[in-house]
């Protein structure tokens, strides 16, 4: 990973930083590898703090941009969305169970069923 800029905000509480990882010889990078790269390029920072945003693989090269956010506390944490705290979860703790993707089924009726009531509606003609 490098690093093409790095500025701090202490308005926010944090450190932003802009990075290019080339990336030849494997896959596109995880979230969690990004995530451990960014917060093991600023000293002093935590994995739970940091997140990871904007990023983009340039089609047909080797190559993933984008921007990784190091908050100095929990506090300041807070300032990201929701839907990013989740996103970055899984990467802060790898034990826990992943949510099931599916919703539970909703019962439903059989058209079997539905045949039955309405022959037993409709008889009084």
């Amino acid at each position: 990973m490098e690093i093409i800029e790095r500025k701090e905000n202490p308005l926010l509480n944090r450190v932003e930083i802009s990075f290019r990882w080339e990336h030849s010889k494997g896959a596109t990078p995880k979230l969690s590898e990004m995530v451990a790269a960014a917060a093991k390029a600023e000293p002093g920072s935590k994995k739970e703090l940091t997140f990871v945003k904007n990023v983009n693989t340039r089609f047909g090269r080797p190559q993933t941009t984008g921007i990784a956010v190091i908050y100095g506390d929990a506090e300041a944490a807070a300032l990201e969305p929701e839907y990013v705290h989740t996103r970055h979860k899984s990467t802060n703790s790898p034990n826990e169970a992943k949510e099931p993707a599916m919703p539970e089924p909703v019962a439903e009726d059989s058209p079997a069923e539905e045949d039955a009531a309405e022959s037993e509606e409709g008889g009084d003609e």
